[in-house]
């Protein structure tokens, strides 16, 4: 179990909906998690690398050498 604070308009939000169809909050915010959870996951893990990158300690192709192992060259 997991107890979050959100702002009392979202959690009015979530009553009207939930009212609305017949769910649940829960059944809501777990969707919405569940929804966005990948992309937030590719979001702070690429954001990561990117600073490893910028520092030096990330090992980067460039598009060339890319082309040539699949390749794609010209």
């Amino acid at each position: 179990m997991i107890g979050i604070r959100i702002p009392k308009s979202v959690g009015e939000r979530l009553d009207n909906l939930a009212k609305r169809t017949g769910r649940t909050r829960t059944w809501y915010i777990r969707e919405a998690i569940m929804e966005h959870l990948d992309d937030l996951e590719d979001i702070y893990l690429a954001e990561q690398v990117l600073e490893r990158v910028r520092r030096g300690e990330e090992p980067v192709t460039g598009i060339d050498e890319v082309e040539r192992r699949l390749g794609l060259e010209d």
